[in-house]
């Protein structure tokens, strides 16, 4: 029978491989790219035709410019003398520095990310605070708290006073500050899970890594193609579908990834070479991971039905995640096992099966018969599959 050349039957997998490399390093990036092309609105998480959807809309018709207020409050810097007790009289803001504040304001004029005109300090009705409104783009992302810096440094010029940034804008930085990383986050604890749950199912040191590692190269990948529809409007991601999105290609790939190397570990204790060996498991896991694949898949796009967008959202963007996950198992992980061989299982290395024992058993009395019985024990799936011939 005719059989390849050793170096032919490495070649794949290397080849294999070293794509899959190629995608983790060029496309991995992605993962955290996902939040520039996520839209984060009300009317995601409403149906389609509720009351408070259509107002939504109808309110986009009314907003000539929209903007995001910050509002700069200077209060009395020390409202105390010497003996612990208030002074009211000390607390005051007095015209000096209401018109100091006043200029503080109109300096931002120009500044990046201000807009409009900048209001005037405006005292309170017992003159102890002074309050200005800076007007500010809606869409300075990532910068916002950048120019919140600048106009609290021009703010704090005031002297005798004391200066705090509140408004919708300080709230959106703060809860930029808040979350800043948590997909990152949730994605390490994931991966940190699945890795304790498979040194202690694998009890081996290598293989749990090289799961992990196909893990996050099918999830580099899948966020890399939502990325790119997501940025031609094809599909559409919030924070939602974008944490979800993590954590179901990461199980996913791990599930195919137990299919694919017990019965790898099963065939090596029947083949001695490693190759024909992942042929054979690759032979009987196919049909499962894909099968399996494309149910989850197919669940997945029934959630277009949804009247909610963010459901229909998690539909398609789903459903590439579970492509990606059963390419990866499909695809890097063989190679990598190919590559490894009885190395991926250490320190618990699966050896070839023994050869089959034979038991003679010779029966006493007249007119006996001498049988012959040979009990092989067989690696299949299950622990007593025994098989008797006799002579």
């Amino acid at each position: 029978m005719f059989s390849a050349p050793r170096s032919a039957r490495w070649l794949i997998p290397v080849v294999l491989l070293i794509a899959w490399l190629g995608i983790g390093g060029v496309l991995g990036p992605y993962a955290g790219k996902l939040g520039d092309v996520a839209t984060n609105d009300q009317a995601a998480f409403l149906p389609r035709n509720a009351e408070s959807t259509k107002v939504i809309d109808a309110q986009q018709d009314f907003r000539q410019k929209e903007t995001l207020p910050a509002i700069v409050v200077w209060t009395a810097d020390g409202g105390s003398g010497d003996s612990g007790q208030n002074d009211s009289r000390g607390c005051q803001l007095g015209a000096e520095q209401q018109a100091a504040a006043t200029r503080a304001l109109a300096s931002l004029t120009g500044t990046p990310g201000v807009v409009s005109e900048v209001s005037p300090a405006l005292p309170s009705k017992d003159r102890r605070a002074l309050q200005g409104v800076v007007q500010l783009r809606p869409d300075l992302g990532e910068s916002l708290p950048t120019t919140l810096q600048e106009i609290k440094k021009a703010a704090e010029t005031v002297p005798g006073t004391a200066v705090v940034t509140a408004g919708p804008a300080a709230s959106r930085a703060d809860l930029s500050e808040a979350f800043a990383g948590i997909d990152g986050l949730l994605l390490g604890v994931a991966l940190a899970a699945v890795l304790l749950i498979l040194l202690l199912v694998y009890r081996s040191v290598l293989l749990p890594l090289v799961i992990i590692l196909g893990a996050v190269f099918a999830l580099g990948l899948a966020c890399a193609v939502v990325y790119a529809l997501a940025d031609h409007g094809i599909v559409r991601v919030d924070g939602q579908v974008q944490g979800i999105l993590s954590i179901l290609v990461i199980g996913a790939a791990t599930d195919y990834a137990l299919l694919l190397t017990a019965r790898f570990r099963e065939e090596l204790a029947l083949h001695s070479d490693r190759t024909t060996a992942m042929r054979a498991a690759l032979r009987q896991s196919f049909g499962p991971i894909t099968a399996s694949g494309a149910t989850v898949a197919l669940g997945l796009l029934a959630l277009l039905l949804s009247d909610l967008t963010n459901n229909r959202a998690l539909g398609p963007v789903g459903a590439i995640g579970i492509v990606c996950a059963v390419l990866s198992a499909l695809t890097f992980l063989p190679a990598a096992l190919v590559l490894l061989g009885r190395a991926a299982y250490w320190p618990a290395r699966p050896g070839p099966s023994p050869p089959p024992r034979r038991h003679p058993v010779t029966p006493s009395g007249p007119g006996s018969r001498t049988w012959s019985t040979a009990c092989t024990v067989s690696s299949s799936s299950s622990p007593w599959a025994w098989t008797t011939t006799s002579s």
